[in-house]
């Protein structure tokens, strides 16, 4: 039967070391009432020298002020305007306008360019090198009826990106003193009404596209 090893001979096994002790924070020794009053002195010197620095201070007296609220509306203020009204408000609206066309015209033929608009442009118009990309007819519309009409066509084209488009309004030969009412009330839509802010110019059609009693109307893009 094998022996087992003998341990390993440690000579210090019977010394037993002592552990250092842990030092205990010292409580500051309590203030005498000389060393009170001198650190007392210090802080109002401390205090006095700051006020001196920056001078006197005046407290801020904040007022608050309440802004009472706004009045509704009177009726007076909420009132529809009436149908005459409204007329009144577009017949300013057309005469305020007025000059802001060039208009040429013979006794049958129109022709109006918003101010500075280049000649060569208006040639082409007139050669018919635009060609219509939608027509209005207005015959057998009373004024009132047309103007409206007018208004929504051009509306609607200038939406759909047409350049140039055409509206028909008939010469006017039969009507009541062979006054062209269609004709006269086109042109003053086109240079004084609403459309008037889209469109860079008209010119009375070629044959082919209803002469004299046709308009082309180039529009802005």
């Amino acid at each position: 039967m094998a022996k087992k090893p003998e341990p390993f001979n440690n000579p210090f096994k019977a010394v037993k070391l002592e552990q250092p002790k842990k030092a205990e924070p010292q409580k500051p020794a309590p203030m005498t009432k000389a060393e009170k009053k001198r650190a007392a002195t210090s802080d109002d010197a401390d205090a006095a020298l700051f006020l001196e620095a920056i001078g006197e201070v005046a407290p801020v007296k904040a007022k608050v002020e309440r802004v009472p609220p706004k009045e509704p509306p009177s009726a007076e203020q909420l009132r529809i305007p009436s149908e005459e009204a409204e007329s009144l408000a577009r017949l300013a609206e057309l005469v305020s306008e007025e000059g802001s066309f060039d208009l040429s015209e013979s006794e049958e033929f129109l022709e109006g360019s918003v101010q500075g608009f280049d000649e060569r442009v208006l040639r082409k118009l007139r050669r018919g090198e635009f060609p219509p990309r939608a027509t209005l007819d207005l015959h057998g519309l009373t004024k009132d009826a047309a103007k409206p009409a007018l208004e929504k066509f051009i509306n609607d084209a200038r939406v759909a990106g047409h350049r140039c488009v055409l509206v028909v309004t008939g010469r006017g030969l039969h009507s009541e003193d062979s006054i062209p009412v269609l004709k006269q009330g086109v042109q003053a839509w086109l240079t004084h009404g609403r459309p008037s802010r889209q469109v860079l110019a008209f010119c009375s059609a070629r044959p082919e596209d209803g002469g004299t009693g046709a308009v082309y109307v180039l529009l802005r893009r």
